[in-house]
């Protein structure tokens, strides 16, 4: 095992992966840059190293930079965290020619799945269930009508490139689709710097459903069991939940199976994780893409399974056994329930971001209740990244017991200063398809006001 890691990435994330990695006695270097020195991270972590301005284009996306820090330091590791630089295969491969220990998947996994398109062709190849849609980039407007008579309306428009929801649209018509596809290929391009376009099948009333993964050193991948990812604002995550309320047994076993097949289909090593389309009439699903790193909602997970799944980062790095003994390539059933609650800086009914000085932070505590954060009372919020505050996470026996205990969480989280989601997320408690658990992916647009209280 190596001895020490430069966890190149902020806020909450970085603070987790810093708290593992002490916990397993490795020195935890931190990278921050000159907007984030006050933040919790930087004083949790045992070393931290200035890298550049608070724009992220001089910092947590210079590579540069952060290789000459981990040198600096005398670093054996890179751990990316999720975001930034964790989905380039070129810093991957960048690491190793430095002799630094890469914790994340094999550059050649990240690059084979870092296309949409390319995804989708190596998933049905593998014998994934994948839904009908586009096989090469849609190049242009008229190309992309044509697709969509063939596959049928609605259609989902999105980047072949990134993720974040960015550019992606369901349209109906004709007409919305030569619109949305205008919009998401000038997005691609200002944003991910290419302006490939997928289209594929939109199922009305779906789920979003993903499966966690590891693949081991040994080469086994294995599944820890699925995340419901269904409460969304502008196709970002807000609320997941373990297990889905949503998936019947014999579906779960058939996801956990296809997600292994994904994970084996590109070689994945490290923590993975596989999206689905739940069509919950039909009881089928469809693949939508495979992210080859840590993802935001991962404490769900490690609260229904008891595993650490940063542990697991580091030692399958590292070449060791995992800590714990898979029961199976599906894995466990799950113990009780996991709800989280991302905790964002941003208008309660438009979910625009919002900015300024934490002037009161108070957290609520208990039994069940876990809380990953990335400031601090007298912290600042700046315009320069994700405006996530935290993740509030609960654990009951049961669903009903964590709702209870959910409820009870979030009315004592109290945050004064920046505008935050907590009004949301309390009113979505009360939401009687959440509460049930029947909800879907159009959940959070059927909430939306059309003005600020």
């Amino acid at each position: 095992m190596f001895e020490s890691v430069l966890v190149a990435n902020r806020g909450e994330i970085a603070g987790r992966i810093v708290h593992t990695a002490r916990a397993m006695g490795l020195k935890a270097i931190a990278v921050y840059s000159e907007a984030d020195e006050g933040l919790p991270f930087v004083a949790e972590a045992d070393e931290a190293v200035l890298i550049g301005p608070a724009e992220p284009a001089g910092s947590y996306l210079n590579a540069a930079a952060i290789l000459e820090a981990a040198q600096r330091t005398n670093a054996q590791a890179v751990h990316p965290g999720c975001g930034f630089l964790a989905d380039d295969a070129a810093f991957a491969r960048r690491v190793a020619e430095h002799d630094l220990v890469w914790v994340g998947a094999p550059p050649m996994a990240i690059a084979r799945t870092g296309d949409k398109i390319n995804s989708r062709n190596l998933m049905k190849e593998a014998g994934v269930p994948v839904a009908p849609g586009a096989w090469e980039p849609v190049p242009d407007a008229a190309t992309a009508v044509e697709e969509a008579e063939r596959i049928g309306y609605p259609v989902m428009v999105k980047p072949a490139a990134g993720g974040g929801g960015i550019g992606m649209a369901a349209v109906h018509d004709e007409t919305s689709l030569r619109k949305a596809y205008e919009e998401a290929r000038g997005a691609a391009e200002r944003v991910f710097g290419r302006g490939d376009i997928l289209l594929e099948r939109y199922v009305e009333g779906a789920r979003h459903v993903e499966v966690q993964i590891l693949g081991l050193a040994d080469g086994t991948v294995i599944a820890l069991g699925e995340r419901d990812c269904s409460v969304q604002r502008r196709y970002q995550k807000v609320v997941e939940e373990s297990p889905s309320p949503g998936v019947t047994p014999a579906l779960r076993e058939r996801m956990l199976a296809a997600a292994v097949s994904a994970g084996d289909a590109v070689g994945l090593r490290g923590a993975g994780t596989v999206e689905f389309m739940v069509d919950p009439g039909a009881r089928e699903f469809y693949f939508l893409e495979l992210d080859t790193r840590l993802q935001v909602e991962h404490l769900v997970t490690e609260m229904v399974t008891g595993i650490d799944l940063v542990e697991q980062q580091f030692r399958i790095a590292a070449g060791a056994p995992v800590s714990f003994t898979p029961a199976s390539t599906t894995g466990a059933a799950p113990r009780g329930h996991a709800i989280e609650f991302g905790v964002h800086a941003e208008d309660p009914w438009r979910f625009m971001p919002g900015t300024g000085e934490i002037t009161v932070w108070e957290e609520p505590v208990g039994d069940g209740i876990r809380i990953d954060a990335g400031y601090a009372e007298g912290n600042t919020v700046t315009r320069h990244y994700d405006p996530l505050l935290a993740k509030l996470c609960v654990h009951g026996d049961d669903r009903g017991h964590a709702l209870a205990r959910a409820r009870a969480a979030l009315d004592a989280f109290h945050i004064e200063g920046p505008p935050t989601n907590l009004p949301f997320l309390r009113e979505l408690l009360d939401r009687p398809e959440f509460a049930d658990g029947t909800y879907d992916t159009g959940l959070v647009a059927r909430m939306r006001r059309p003005q600020t209280p």
